[in-house]
């Protein structure tokens, strides 16, 4: 059996205003700072050890991956960033209120922008400087990993190929992972792992740092997946 901890950031500073944050590079909140504390307790308290820790390459993941080793003692720990961890790229909504938007589209137009699989919100414009291609942390990328909007199932499609060329491997070697993300690229993940359908993962939500772990066969799908609790 195999083990893997997914850990969705605190609670961030757009998150408690309630805007779409997608790829915005937006920091915690205090009260995502105590959440990431708390997750890192629970951790230490119910006995976890890692080997090497993901994350994206956006502040408010990489700051809950910090402060979870900091509590755990583990600041040696090896990690890696990769952009294929950030969050869904939500294109023009990016900043705007949820509950304005909703009642400017319809609440079930949103539902399915939120949720849906398929489905895409509206996307920035080429020269929004909202875009990724104006985003110094992109620059190596070609402009056909530079999404100006993006689906759960594009979001699956990029988190899959950094599991699969980055993760899976360290797995297979014996390691045991904390993978620091965001709601829909582990929304996507689960959706892989636990073979959920497209209805399935719509109604998936993931909560802000609570310890998400699966347990996996040989493989590498799920056996059990649970939050941990007090």
């Amino acid at each position: 059996m195999s083990r893997v901890t997914l850990l969705r950031h605190g609670e961030s500073v757009w998150n408690s205003e309630n805007r779409f944050t997608g790829w915005t590079d937006v920091d915690l909140s205090a009260n995502g700072i105590e959440e990431a504390r708390h997750a890192g307790l629970m951790l230490k308290k119910t006995g976890y050890q890692f080997d090497k820790a993901y994350t994206s390459v956006l502040k408010r993941a990489i700051r809950t991956l910090w402060i979870v080793e900091e509590v755990m003692d583990l600041m040696w720990l090896p990690v890696e960033k990769h952009w294929e961890l950030n969050e869904r790229h939500y294109g023009s909504l990016q900043g705007l209120n949820k509950a304005e938007i909703a009642q400017k589209y319809g609440e079930e137009l949103v539902h399915q922008w939120r949720r849906g699989y398929a489905i895409e919100p509206p996307s920035l414009e080429s020269d929004d400087p909202r875009h990724p291609r104006f985003d110094r942390r992109y620059a190596h990328l070609g402009a056909e990993h530079l999404p100006a909007v993006e689906s759960l199932e594009k979001t699956l499609n990029r988190v899959l190929t950094c599991w699969q060329r980055e993760i899976l491997p360290d797995i297979t070697a014996g390691k045991e992972l904390i993978i620091v993300a965001h709601g829909n690229s582990l929304r996507a993940l689960c959706k892989h792992l636990g073979g959920l359908s497209d209805e399935e993962v719509m109604e998936l939500e993931i909560p802000t740092g609570i310890p998400l772990i699966f347990e996996l066969d040989h493989s590498f799908q799920q056996t059990a997946r649970y939050y941990l609790s007090e």
